[in-house]
């Protein structure tokens, strides 16, 4: 699944005339490989290994330019730093109030609720988040051993 929406990304990226280069493509593959919405931070330390030369500001630039393509999300979160996603599609995130680690669900029910704010209030609803706080299974875990 993830090799199919990353050769999209390509495609779409050679169509806006980004050159590809091979720190750029490893950014990409790492961000449609990882299911842990990572940090700039964290790319620039799995990739540092293999490319000894890049800065964070590389992953930084890199990732303004997907963004800009439409090819990755930036979730925000109060202070903490940004994390990208490279499921575009209107989903949902469930977060881990110990380890921080998010993860993605959808649930259709919740497609009509742009329609019925834009009912009720009148406003012209562009888009909509909802994050769900809670305990992971694996920090349960943790928890029970202690």
């Amino acid at each position: 699944m993830s090799g199919h929406r990353l050769q999209d990304a390509l495609e779409t990226l050679k169509s806006t005339r980004v050159r590809m280069t091979p720190q750029r493509h490893a950014i990409l593959e790492f961000l449609f490989e990882s299911m842990t919405h990572p940090t700039a931070d964290d790319i620039y330390k799995a990739l540092e290994g293999r490319f000894p030369n890049m800065s964070v500001a590389t992953v930084y630039n890199n990732l303004r330019v997907f963004k800009e393509a439409g090819i990755v999300r930036e979730l925000t979160y109060g202070d903490s730093s940004s994390r990208f996603d490279s499921v575009t599609s209107d989903h949902y995130h469930v977060i881990c109030n110990e380890c921080g680690k998010i993860v993605d669900f959808h649930y259709p029910g919740l497609d009509e609720v742009e329609t019925l704010a834009e009912h009720v209030t009148g406003f012209k609803v562009l888009n909509h988040r909802m994050e769900i706080n809670g305990i992971c299974p694996d920090c349960q875990t943790k928890a029970k051993q202690h």
